[in-house]
């Protein structure tokens, strides 16, 4: 399951390193970061529900950034 996701970061930079720690996320198989666009498209492994994957990507997110927000 793909879903795409509304996304507030401050650089190009950062968006990079948060797709690198979001695809690192147990329940995570692929993810990118938009800086441009401010997205951030999750593809899930099988099984897993967005719903608790998700908290876990945000917290990952904030230890690069800690005013990010991803509307979930």
């Amino acid at each position: 399951m793909k879903k795409s996701y509304k996304i507030e970061v401050d650089c190009a930079n950062c968006a990079s390193r948060m797709e690198d720690a979001a695809k690192k996320i147990e329940g995570v198989k692929d993810a990118s970061v938009n800086f441009m666009l401010l997205k951030m498209k999750v593809e899930f492994e099988d099984g897993a529900a967005p719903a608790d994957v998700m908290p876990r990507v945000l917290a990952a997110c904030r230890d690069i950034e800690p005013d990010c927000a991803i509307d979930f």
